[in-house]
């Protein structure tokens, strides 16, 4: 097998690479007004699947099966396609519709983020691009099928499990992840019976101090006009309307210099009408002054505490609702009288004292405690990928091992297995840095391709697509296109007409697939 030694060379083709790459990326999130009306037209024509591909001429196809459908898996088609002009791309998404956390994780109030699906778009409409939906690896079939009829695979599913607190009283009733209430109120399949009781509590914590916690606590505390003007769920919407919460409690173990939010979420936070903002002022301030010199280096962080420090335009005495941010609080049990049937009516906290300098504070439990009375409790302390059979993964790392992408054991790539996005950098960062390492991972593959690499060099007389569809229909699999995915997003943006809002999504595989059974009748 090919060694680690050809990185050290692909290092230097990177750094030189990097300024047209960021060049590229300005460019890649560019909307094509007319791709939506193609589609939409197209769509109410052909209900019947289509996987034609095109090779180039005179040139033997380079076969590439890509498992996930999120930004990772479609910013690497893009470069695939863009720079190897024989390449045919085969997407693999285990629910009938396509964009991953795009579309189930990203914020309802936040639309202009959901613009890469344009983007997306283009990509779907290359001849050399197939989607192929409702499909789950090593449930529907197994990875091994893939590496018999492709030349390359890349592993891009993110992740799909969520990061416990592991501390006593989690499993109560009332206790949930942020990811399971963000795809509730997004439509994922996965939690549309999650079903949280607003109607109990006035008091929300929320463990964990990143964007996620933010988002979720501002869809908490965001007047319901706004809302309906967005393309959140009806069944959410219709659960918030009847919530009585009006207190959310945003805790992080560390203090505010090492808080995981950006600016533009904490400033839409302070922007809440009817909303005060409450913390620790002197805690802040003290902070501040010990903290001096790496804000003076950190510009990001000095804006952030600058708007920490302005606060909330609405005078608390004033606001029905409030929010808080509470430093130096590390959840050490669930309180739920009576086990985990029993409702949660609180979380006991040790508080903590920083340790380090600002860049590098660990947080140290100081052996006092306080508990919180709260009715629900949301856990946002990050996402955890999974492995796959037969693949390395990093159990510490909550990734695959791999060299700018390519997946590697030990010492050893492995010949045509690839992986980017969440999976291959660990959970974190926003679709922007998704963006730029799942470019990296696609001139990987390309700069393999130049040199000659191994790849998977499968031997079946089928090859692709071709080979994978037969196989998943004798096993009673109905796989879904890319026009399929547009006639179900067409009756998704119909049904938000009639309610004013973009779309309603369908949040069941079978509403899903419903649609694509009356279109062919």
């Amino acid at each position: 097998m090919p060694t680690l030694s050809a990185g050290i060379a692909r290092c230097a083709r990177y750094a030189l690479a990097f300024h047209s790459r960021t060049l590229a990326h300005k460019n890649a999130t560019r909307a094509s007004p007319a791709v939506q009306w193609w589609f939409g037209t197209t769509c109410k024509i052909l209900n019947r699947p289509s996987y034609s591909t095109v090779a180039t001429p005179g040139a033997s196809p380079f076969r590439l099966a890509i498992i996930g459908s999120g930004p990772a898996g479609f910013y690497t088609a893009h470069k695939v396609l863009k720079d190897v002009p024989n390449a045919l791309v085969d997407m693999y998404e285990a629910l009938p519709v396509p964009y991953g956390l795009v579309r189930f994780g990203v914020a309802p109030d936040h639309p202009e983020v959901k613009n890469v699906m344009n983007k997306f778009d283009e990509v779907a409409q290359d001849p050399r691009f197939t989607f192929i939906g409702n499909v789950t690896v090593g449930r529907d079939f197994t990875l091994s099928d893939l590496k018999s009829h492709y030349s390359a695979v890349l592993l891009a599913y993110g992740a799909s499990e969520d990061r416990r607190l592991d501390i006593p009283g989690e499993d109560a009733r009332g206790v949930f992840s942020a990811r399971a209430f963000v795809g509730w109120y997004n439509g994922l399949p996965l939690h549309r019976n999650l079903e949280p009781d607003l109607t109990t509590t006035d008091t929300v914590v929320v463990i964990g101090q990143g964007n996620v916690a933010l988002d979720v606590a501002r869809i908490l505390l965001t007047p319901l006009d706004v809302l309906r003007k967005t393309d959140i769920t009806e069944f959410a919407l219709e659960a918030l309307s009847k919530s009585v919460v009006r207190h959310v409690r945003v805790v992080g173990r560390r203090g505010p210099l090492q808080a995981a939010f950006t600016a533009k979420e904490l400033r839409e936070m302070m922007a809440l009408p009817d909303t005060a903002f409450r913390t620790d002022s002197a805690l802040l301030q003290h902070e501040l002054t010990a903290g001096s010199t790496f804000l003076g280096q950190n510009r990001p962080i000095k804006r952030l505490m600058s708007i920490l420090e302005k606060g909330s335009a609405v005078p608390p005495g004033t606001a029905s609702k409030s929010w808080s941010l509470d430093f130096l609080r590390s959840p050490v049990e669930i309180l739920a009288n009576g086990g985990a049937d029993s409702g949660v009516q609180g979380v006991r906290f040790e508080v903590n004292r920083l340790e380090g300098p600002a860049e590098r504070a660990r947080a140290v439990g100081t052996g006092e405690f306080e508990a919180v009375q709260c009715g629900i409790v949301l856990r946002s302390i990050g996402y955890r990928s999974v492995g796959l059979e037969d693949v390395p993964f990093d159990q510490s790392a909550g990734s695959v091992p791999n060299l700018f992408g390519k997946i590697v054991v030990g010492n050893e790539e492995l010949p045509g297995m690839y992986t980017s996005g969440w999976l291959k950098r660990g959970p974190t960062g926003v679709i922007a840095a998704t963006m730029s390492d799942a470019y990296e991972t696609a001139e990987t593959i390309v700069a393999d391709l130049q040199a000659g690499k191994p790849m998977l060099g499968g031997t079946s007389p089928h090859v692709g697509a071709d080979a994978v569809l037969p196989l998943l229909r004798e096993r009673g699999i109905r796989p879904t296109t890319y026009l399929d995915w547009k006639a179900i997003e067409q009756a998704e943006f119909e049904s938000g007409v009639r309610l004013g809002k973009p779309r309603e999504k369908f949040g069941r595989v079978e509403e899903m697939m419903g649609v694509l059974a009356v279109g062919r009748e």
